[in-house]
């Protein structure tokens, strides 16, 4: 753990520097393939940096901070486009901006202020979890499956929570959310586009979806060339997930999240058309609970499928939740011999 520590370090100290780099010399480069072709070092590194690590947390979470939502943004930037234009006033802001799951509020609100209880709560559902993983062979391998789906949901909103108050006492400034309830969603329109991992979907329509829709409504009406667009946006995002994946397990690509993605990408589309037929969502509109049962149903369901076979094949699924606990102890370790009470600790 500790030499993990140490790369951790000197990758964000890497990431400083190459963030720096971005700030003060590309903007004076013209926007487009010049500059594009000014950061592309840094997209470079930003691709080898999660190999550097053994622990999948930490390849995981540098993976998904850098290597896809930083060089996307930075790519957009090449361009004069996405969050970081225009460009924030100074270099914490742009470091900030750049290399976290984050973006402005677009309408401040006059209080900026964390649900405690709620995060109290997902906390304790995490701790919990953690504890059951001690009975795992008591129990059926479907319900280890829902497990792995609350345990990867719960893991998520409590680091992204912890980076936002971080920046956001940092920063000073108030922050749109990363998630919105996604268990809520009503559909997968709603769930993808303003639910789950919103930095994402913020990210795929500038970069991904409008260009190819323009592309689109040259050989179609505006109204259906949404669908191109949707579908592309889905499957940029599979391939992504499948290089996720290649660092977490180090092995060749499948094909199957991929294949996860692009059938939720149809799925969506077919919803869209769907909804376009006003005469038929009128007659077969759903109540909000069985909305919410389908979707989720559908997502978790196409998840245990096409998702996780290649997380269970490789054993990363078991290593993921048995490196979470490790974790959990040596944070729970340092806080007491911080505190004075590692004495304490060693008697539990």
């Amino acid at each position: 753990m500790d030499e993990e520590l140490k790369n951790l370090i000197k990758l964000w100290f890497s990431a400083i520097i190459s963030i720096s780099y971005c700030y003060y010399i590309p903007p004076r480069i013209k926007s487009g393939v010049p500059r594009l072709l000014s950061v592309s070092p840094v997209l470079a590194l930003f691709l080898v940096l999660p190999l550097f690590f053994s622990s999948l947390h930490l390849s995981l979470i540098t993976a998904f901070f850098l290597t896809w939502l930083a060089n996307f943004k930075l790519i957009l930037f090449s361009f004069d486009k996405g969050p970081l234009i225009p460009i924030p006033s100074n270099l914490p802001r742009f470091f900030c901006f750049t290399c976290f799951p984050i973006k402005a509020q677009q309408n401040p609100k006059s209080q900026n202020h964390l649900p405690k209880l709620v995060f109290a709560i997902k906390v304790t559902i995490f701790g919990v979890l953690l504890h059951l993983y001690g009975y795992r062979q008591n129990l059926h391998p479907i319900v280890m499956l829902g497990l792995y789906f609350v345990h990867l949901y719960l893991e998520i909103e409590i680091i992204l929570t912890f980076v936002k108050v971080l920046v956001f006492i940092s920063l000073g400034c108030d922050l749109e959310p990363q998630s919105n309830k996604p268990y809520l969603a009503t559909s997968l329109q709603d769930f993808w586009g303003r639910r789950w991992n919103l930095m994402v979907p913020a990210i795929l329509r500038p970069a991904v979806y409008a260009p190819m829709r323009r592309v689109s409504e040259r050989r179609m009406s505006s109204g259906w060339a949404l669908f191109p667009g949707i579908l592309v946006a889905f499957i940029v995002s599979g391939l992504v997930h499948e290089l996720l994946f290649f660092y977490m397990t180090r092995e060749m690509p499948t094909g199957e999240v991929t294949l996860f993605f692009v059938l939720h990408g149809v799925c969506t589309a077919a919803e869209l058309a769907v909804k376009k037929k006003t005469t038929v969502t009128k007659r077969w509109r759903l109540s909000p609970v069985v909305s919410r049962l389908l979707t989720v149903g559908f997502v978790f369901l196409t998840g245990v499928w096409l998702f996780t076979p290649q997380l269970r094949r490789s054993g990363v699924m078991e290593k993921f939740t048995y490196e979470a606990v490790l974790v959990v102890e040596f944070v729970k370790k340092k806080l007491f011999t911080l505190l004075g009470l590692g004495n304490i600790y060693d008697e539990f």
